[in-house]
């Protein structure tokens, strides 16, 4: 039955994220926010839930699921720091013929760039804390990332950019009136619907993840580092897919870069603060090629401005190499 509830809740997971997704795009536009704090702040958070929501999850159940807490808080800052970002670079260069700036992203690069900072700078303290810090040096640390994405959102909505025409957006999804704009209660209600649809099927990835790795005799820690992510990102690489498409690249790679910093704070504090925070093999090895992933893209951001084949290749090879790793050493 595992097998057939373990699809299920992505499922689930994916329908909510892109419906959650859809209506904080509205949300944005009504409360004028710029296109860079759109990408960076609600859309990354929208559809950084899941992945945020199954450590919650896996706390609150206690037992070997503490190892399902620390894989989803590492793995999804690197599916995004890895595959996300070369799933970037590969849709504007299949999309380059019909895109007006070719394969060249065309960002904001003040939020990008914002983002990516934040995100290697706490992201690489959340590594060193976890080759054994003490506990009240971890719990201040905590409270620290929590003031540090506050600034964070504070430094994004004061420059976000422009903010998107309400003619790029598509349609409200639950809006069968198709008004334009629509109404704030029916916004308000498909982000409703949307977050209802995250926090079960969050609750049902969890459980059906522990079942699983009891009956494969693979660790949760693994499966966490591995299955978790690719399931729970799904919707930044879709909408990031799109949107790179359209040439909307301050949402596509805002979506991928503000999930980052979202996911070395906020999950990372309760994690400094709720286990252990040991980080060795799998997970250690996680957060490394995280952070290298994350400082390549910075790199190529700066002095290139595109994603070109060679910076895919490490990408996809940083993911490869802890694949590998993980097989040969389950």
């Amino acid at each position: 039955m595992s097998f057939v509830l373990l699809p299920a809740s992505f499922a689930v997971l994916l329908v909510g994220a892109y419906f959650f997704t859809n209506a904080v795009e509205w949300a944005g536009h009504r409360l004028q926010l710029g296109e860079g704090a759109v990408g960076s702040l609600l859309a990354a958070v929208g559809t950084a839930l899941p992945e945020s929501i199954i450590p919650v999850i896996a706390l609150i159940t206690g037992g070997k699921a503490d190892a399902v807490a620390i894989g989803a808080i590492i793995g999804a800052p690197f599916m995004l720091a890895t595959i996300a970002m070369a799933l970037v670079g590969v849709s504007a260069y299949v999309f380059r013929a019909s895109r007006a700036t070719g394969q060249r992203l065309d960002v904001h690069r003040p939020t990008v760039g914002r983002d990516l900072w934040f995100f290697l700078v706490l992201f690489t303290i959340a590594l060193l804390l976890g080759l054994g810090a003490p506990t009240a040096l971890r719990i201040v640390v905590a409270a620290t990332f929590v003031v540090a994405y506050m600034a964070y959102v504070r430094l994004t909505l004061a420059g976000g950019g422009e903010v998107q025409p309400s003619a790029s957006l598509k349609p409200l999804y639950l809006d069968l009136s198709r008004r334009d704009p629509p109404a704030n209660t029916t916004v308000v209600f498909q982000l409703l619907v949307a977050l209802g649809a995250i926090v079960g099927g969050s609750h049902l990835f969890v459980d059906e993840l522990l079942h699983v790795a009891d009956r494969v005799g693979v660790s949760a820690l693994v499966l966490a580092l591995v299955l978790a992510p690719l399931a729970t990102e799904l919707p930044e690489k879709a909408n990031s897919f799109l949107w790179t498409r359209e040439g909307k690249d301050t949402l596509a790679l805002g979506n991928i870069t503000g999930a980052m910093v979202f996911q070395s704070t906020l999950p990372v504090s309760l994690g400094l603060a709720l286990t252990d925070w040991t980080l060795s093999g799998p997970s250690l090895l996680a957060a490394a090629l995280a952070v290298a992933g994350g400082a390549l893209a910075l790199g190529i951001l700066r002095f290139r401005g595109r994603f070109g084949p060679i910076s895919i290749l490490v990408w996809v090879a940083l993911y490869a190499a802890f694949v590998g790793y993980v097989t040969l050493a389950g």
